[in-house]
């Protein structure tokens, strides 16, 4: 591959995806844990689809001025991301027979609907005509009709009626499988200790005479399609008006826009497909031949209850050493910071912070910020009750999270109906910091009490994300979050000079370049210097030429980086000096956690924002610096264990990425690595 294209984002992220696939062939996975991987790799795939290769579809067809923003022919970058792709997909399929096969060792049988015996047949038939036909609305393809609208990312039934006499033309026919309505799995009775499993698509697919029974046809058969659309949201925040209309208006264009991928079964014969491509204004670059199913994303919920010992064992929740539940959050802080580890700690105490803070009558005011929530609202509720008490609640709810924009619009007039004071729009950024400030009158003084996440306010993603989640009452922090929320609250970027916070794009971005050049004077000045970063992305050019030029000084630089990582290192002894990995595991590693090694008085800090160019500049971003001497070393000794990792890390670079990291020593991975430190600090705390 040209050494150029690794720069773009678009390829580095499929190498992350190529990481996924790894999960999925790794037999040390359990098998149930590999499947989801599949789904987990295809609903990266459907996003990454819908956002990058649409946006890269919208610079080609600007021509040579696509070129010249891009800086490069994204042509030439659409031909080398669809060819990895189709050999992404190529390995998709092997590994799900593979997959399959395994498990009907295991007594587990994903049959389809040519393998279904005649009692199977009747529970199917009876959970067909009860559940799935009142679901369905078949439309006929014909020429002489308008080709009927394909939703975002739908799973569609291509089915041809046939007579082997020819007696009858051909009718071609258009279903759409009504799933999340019905789940994608119908779990058939167990038999002899045996279970036995059909998708939805193969319930249709073998009802299909019964469905079409009005027509004298005799040969029936069908093939999967979806269609993938454009999901960019195109709104002008800076223009007057009303963000919820516009947003609401935005996501009903979303819901109809450009196709960019028709993921299709490879087994569909050419004529069908041509006539569906020139229905629907279709070229040939948006064609992606697959297999037999499509929208593998829904076997992240395959029901693991079918085989326990397919899944991971579950690691229970450790008891923080300090925080209590049913205890005051309040006086704990008061006497020290706390810092708690999803998912490997509850969330619970966030939830127990809110509650405590909506019912104690010192409380005046709550202030959060708030990106990606949970389904059942359990931080609104809160934030509702505190309302209810008298306390005064101010919401910063970002409504432009990607594909939760509907959701977040419900949430912000929910809160607003209740009382609660709602902020969604900073004109021109995104609000993504994670924090949560309580003001409380103590002695007839005001003392805050913040949180700082490094993930969303969302108990569900906590219990697949490993975030950090500090608690301080350090004055010279929380004075100046309630500054940061000022500025939000006052819609402007006023000059407020922070000394104790970074944020974004005040003084994150500048921060961390004059700390980097901190540690080229110091590795000049022979003294120690190091930089130890982990966070989802490494993107900015800026920050990427600053750590070649510290490398070439002689720092020494680690990163832990999950996804998408776009360092050329320069050639010779200052590509020793940046070593980079990804660790991929049960959790998602989403921290994102900075150390400095300041001449041996290490700076640590934790934040909200990854290293890209919208985090420093597009986005209002929070980070804080740790100053608990014992919190610091946790999160020290924390990176040194990922770094440890030799079972679930990857080598990442410009040449030769996604290798296995090769350490000799026993096989150690850093997620259980860290859940049995967290579980060793428990005891000695006792």
């Amino acid at each position: 591959m040209d050494k150029e294209l690794l720069k773009f984002r678009e390829i580095s992220w499929l190498y992350f995806n190529s990481r996924v696939l790894q999960e999925a062939k790794d037999p040390n996975v359990p098998l149930i844990e590999r499947l989801k991987f599949l789904g987990i790799f295809s609903s990266n795939l459907d996003e990454f689809f819908r956002v990058r290769v649409a946006n890269l579809r919208r610079l080609m067809s600007l021509g040579n001025k696509g070129t010249k923003l891009l800086g490069f022919d994204p042509t030439v970058l659409m031909e080398t991301i669809l060819q990895i792709i189709r050999s992404q997909q190529e390995q998709f399929e092997k590994l799900y027979k593979e997959i399959s096969k395994e498990l009907v060792i295991q007594g587990i049988y994903i049959l389809d609907h040519t393998q279904i015996t005649k009692e199977q047949g009747e529970h199917i038939k009876t959970f067909f005509k009860d559940e799935v036909l009142p679901n369905l609305y078949p439309i006929l393809l014909e020429n002489k009709l308008e080709f009927p609208y394909l939703k975002d990312n739908s799973i569609y039934l291509v089915v041809r009626l046939r007579h082997n006499k020819g007696k009858r033309k051909d009718k071609l026919s258009l279903i759409e499988i009504p799933v999340p309505l019905i789940s994608r799995f119908f779990l058939l009775p167990q038999k002899d200790k045996k279970q036995s499993i059909v998708l939805l698509d193969d319930v249709v697919r073998y009802c299909l005479k019964d469905l079409f029974s009005m027509f004298k046809h005799n040969q029936i058969e069908a093939w999967t399609l979806k269609i993938t659309r454009d999901a960019e949201l195109d709104i002008e925040v800076d223009l007057p008006g009303n963000l919820i209309e516009k947003i609401s208006s935005s996501l009903k264009k979303r819901k109809t826009g450009t196709p960019v991928r028709l993921a299709y079964d490879s087994e569909m014969p050419e004529e069908i497909l041509n006539f569906i491509v020139k229905r629907m204004h279709l070229k040939s670059h948006n064609l992606l031949p697959g297999g037999r199913y499509h929208n593998f994303k829904d076997f992240i919920s395959f029901p693991v209850g079918v085989s326990k010992q397919n899944t991971y064992k579950p690691w229970p929740d450790l008891p923080h050493p300090i925080l209590k539940i049913y205890s005051s959050v309040f006086s704990i802080i008061r006497k020290q910071d706390c810092i708690v580890h999803f998912p490997y700690q509850s969330f619970d105490y966030i939830l127990q912070f809110l509650r405590e803070a909506s019912l104690d009558p010192k409380t005046t005011a709550i202030r959060i910020t708030l990106y990606r929530l949970a389904v059942h609202g359990n931080i609104v509720n809160a934030l509702i009750n505190a309302v209810k008490n008298g306390k005064k609640v101010i919401v910063i709810l970002e409504l432009q999270a990607r594909f939760d924009e509907e959701a977040n619009i419900a949430w912000a007039k929910m809160l607003k109906d209740e009382g609660a004071t709602v902020i969604y729009e900073m004109p021109g950024y995104k609000i993504h910091s994670k924090c949560i400030l309580v003001s409380r009158m103590e002695k007839r003084k005001e003392v805050l009490y913040a949180n700082i996440n490094t993930g969303n306010y969302n108990s569900e993603t906590a219990s697949l994300y490993a975030d950090h989640s500090l608690f301080t009452k350090d004055l010279n922090i929380t004075r100046e979050i309630k500054a940061m929320f000022g500025m939000i609250e006052n819609q402007t970027l006023e000059e407020f000079k922070f000394k104790h916070i970074l944020v974004s794009p005040i003084n994150f971005h500048s921060s961390f370049l004059s700390m980097i050049q901190t540690e080229i004077q110091n590795a000049r000045d022979g003294k120690p210097s190091w930089l130890f970063w982990k966070a989802n992305h490494l993107t900015d050019k800026i920050l990427i030429n600053e750590l070649n030029t510290a490398a070439d000084a002689g720092v020494n630089i680690r990163l832990i980086i999950r996804t998408t990582y776009t360092l050329l290192e320069k050639d010779g002894h200052v590509k020793n000096r940046i070593k980079a990995r990804s660790i991929l595991d049960r959790y998602l590693e989403h921290a994102r956690v900075y150390a400095f090694c300041n001449n041996g008085e290490a700076r640590v800090f934790i934040a909200s924002a990854d290293l890209m160019s919208r985090n420093m500049f597009k986005r209002i971003e929070l980070g804080i610096e740790i100053n608990d001497k014992f919190i610091k070393q946790e999160l020290l000794d924390m990176l040194e264990i990922q770094w440890k990792d030799n079972t679930k890390s990857r080598s990442i670079d410009s040449v030769n990425l996604n290798k296995k990291v090769k350490i000799n020593s026993p096989d150690f991975a850093a997620q259980k690595g860290f859940y049995d430190y967290l579980k060793e600090k428990r005891k000695e705390s006792n």
